[in-house]
């Protein structure tokens, strides 16, 4: 089950951030309390709290300290220059507007020369924010977020009141979210690293709602739906959680910078409408990864070609490979041609490539504008589909199931049982979650199919050569009376269930993708037909396989068997190889070999090296196997 944790796993934790990437998060996050608090310290160039102002210049001198512990980069001279102006700001007393946009732009220059993640992975719910508001945070702040709750009057300082107009409009989302998380030391307000990103992140937004109305609301969606300008502004979820009201009221009117924010805050989901998908996403990633070669940056040219194929155009492709085949083969070798074009910094031949693919994406829209689709065409794809990956998983499954039954051990066949069982349970599991809970990412995707062909190939390699040094020793009854123990079987009976558990799992996540995206073309009839005929056939093809097996000698059953094992070690790696490469994880060396996906085989230097790689061990250990077999029988 291994594999379908690892493909189902959220992502990287709160608390798998680096040392590098904690730093940044302090910074900005002193940076922004000073943004946020110094209106409270200084009026008009007098200080009116002198607590609150020993406050400001202390965290703008651990600014100036704590950028220069962060790793080098191009931009950190800037951003220094920008937090040394900070302070000399504060110092002066300048007015809070001023102090205000020199620490906007310090934290603007950090968060793009550091990335960190500022904004959630999907758009957040309220509801839930609202219900945690309840439960975490009204018996101090207040039910209507006004710091009034039955436990503020005992506490020092007193709760933030959230409706407090000026305050809210020059704090960040990004920042409510850092509050939350990580507490404020010296206060009550406690850390509520706890909960789980998303419910910080649903926590951050309805408090960062509190302080507008639904009359602001309403307009505010007035203007969103009505003027694109404004939509270009917000082109992420990063822009919402980052930019404030006051950094907005510089682009537009004051009022319309309010409105637009209380809308955004309480729908963040319109932004998440506007992000291209698709076929859109990786042509703009396919641009943006042009440019960064231009200008010399190969890895971040490389990583935004791995995201036009990852994010872009492979979740497109259970879609495009049912309806059209050939298109989705000859993109998936235009994308591996881009990124090898990459990896030798050739930008010409990069810009050929690219050329190729827009062409080639083109002809994507077309395929994906076509409203119906022919039920014959969702039929023939359901039983292809379903019938292409379960010959697959048959042949080592019961290639295991005949094996132990020629060497009389039914008491280890219920671990091979249990596997396929158990895998045909976990796709169940991934097409509910996949479908209802999370989405698969492409790279998830890649690396599982990747990974469960490799190990399947090397496991397959073993027994492979395994089974043909018996059949070609001869005495196969005897040596399974004699020699195949309990105690051995007991040894090896977990990795039979794991080998029958992966081959069938791996078939049936790719299955389960395919078939949703069949289900997209509505004819839901066709497409149950085409099921249930590929299903009719698998049960004929394993019967037939088992029957032949069960009658034919155990000598010749295990020599054709080794044989058979072999291919599929082959074809197996072949596929794990270029699934890896799709996913980044291996280099793209383009090569004239022939492409026949059936047999695993692709144009890439990678790809046919490995095969090359376990075929001649594979001859070898045949080879070996004969030879000493010769010389035994002489003596």
């Amino acid at each position: 089950m291994i594999l379908a944790c690892f493909i189902l796993s959220p992502g990287t934790s709160l608390a798998e951030t680096t040392a590098s990437d904690n730093g940044a998060k302090q910074l900005w996050q002193l940076i922004d309390y000073v943004a946020v608090d110094y209106g409270g310290a200084v009026n008009k160039g007098t200080v009116v709290s002198e607590a609150e102002y020993a406050e400001m210049l202390d965290f703008t001198n651990n600014a100036t300290l704590q950028i220069q512990s962060l790793p080098a980069n191009a931009s950190k001279d800037a951003i220094a220059t920008a937090i040394a102006d900070l302070r000399s700001a504060v110092v002066s007393k300048t007015d809070a507007s001023d102090v205000k946009r020199l620490a906007h732009l310090a934290n603007t220059k950090l968060i793009a020369a550091y990335p960190i993640p500022v904004a959630p992975k999907k758009a957040p719910n309220l509801s839930k924010g609202s219900m945690l508001y309840n439960a975490q945070c009204a018996s101090c702040h207040g039910s209507k977020g006004d710091g009034n709750g039955p436990l503020a009057a005992a506490l020092d300082p007193k709760p933030i009141a959230f409706t407090d107009q000026e305050r809210a409009q020059s704090r960040s989302l990004m920042a409510l979210y850092q509050v939350i998380s990580q507490g404020v030391e010296g206060t009550s307000m406690p850390s509520f690293a706890s909960l789980t990103d998303d419910d910080r992140w649903a926590l951050a937004f309805f408090i960062g709602s509190i302080s507008y109305n639904d009359a602001m609301r309403a307009q505010g969606e007035k203007l969103w739906k009505e003027s694109p300008d404004i939509k270009t502004l917000f082109p992420d979820l990063a822009a919402v959680t980052t930019l404030t009201q006051d950094s907005l009221a510089q682009k537009m009117l004051s009022t319309n910078a309010r409105d637009i924010t209380a809308y955004l805050r309480n729908s963040p989901g319109v932004v998440e409408e506007l992000k291209p998908a698709g076929v859109a996403l990786s042509r703009l990633r396919l641009s943006e990864s042009l440019t960064a070669l231009h200008s010399g940056d190969r890895a971040a040219a490389m990583k935004l070609g791995l995201s036009a194929y990852l994010d872009g155009f492979e979740p497109l492709e259970p879609t495009i490979g049912a309806r059209n085949k050939s298109l989705l083969i000859a993109v998936e070798g235009a994308m591996l041609a881009y990124r090898s074009a990459i990896a030798k910094g050739t930008v010409s031949e990069a810009e050929a490539a690219a050329e190729n693919l827009n062409r080639l994406f083109a002809d994507v829209d077309e395929e994906m504008g076509k409203k119906e689709v022919d039920p014959m065409t969702t039929f023939i794809g359901a039983l292809t589909i379903l019938l292409r990956e379960g010959v697959e998983a048959l042949l080592i499954v019961i290639g295991i199931i005949a094996f132990l039954k020629k060497a009389e051990r039914p008491d280890v066949l219920r671990y091979v049982h249990s596997g396929w069982v158990s895998a045909l349970f976990a796709g169940a599991l991934t097409w509910v979650i996949a479908t209802y809970l999370v989405t698969i990412s492409g790279a998830s995707r890649e690396v599982t199919e990747g990974a469960g062909s490799i190990f399947a190939a090397i496991v397959l390699l073993t027994v492979g050569l395994w089974m043909h040094q018996k059949s070609s020793a001869g005495r196969w009854q005897a040596y399974l009376h004699e020699k195949l123990s309990a105690a051995m079987f007991r040894r090896t009976a977990w990795a039979l269930f794991a080998l029958s558990f992966i081959a069938v799992y791996r078939e049936v996540f790719e299955t389960v993708l395919f078939y949703s995206a069949l289900a997209t073309d509505g004819n839901s009839g066709a497409l149950l037909a085409g099921f249930l005929t590929a299903i009719l056939l698998l049960v004929i093809i394993a019967w037939a396989m088992l029957r032949t097996s069960a009658i034919m000698p155990i000598g010749k059953f295990f020599s054709i068997t080794s044989v058979l094992v072999m291919v599929l070690a082959v074809i197996l790696i072949g596929k794990g190889s270029i699934a890896l490469q799709e996913a980044g994880w291996i280099g793209v060396t383009p090569f004239t070999w022939p492409r026949i996906p059936l047999l695993g085989m692709h144009p890439t230097a990678e790809t046919m090296f490995a095969q090359m790689l376990v075929l001649i061990v594979a001859l070898f250990g045949f080879s070996f196997n004969y030879f000493t077999s010769l010389k035994r029988h002489k003596i």
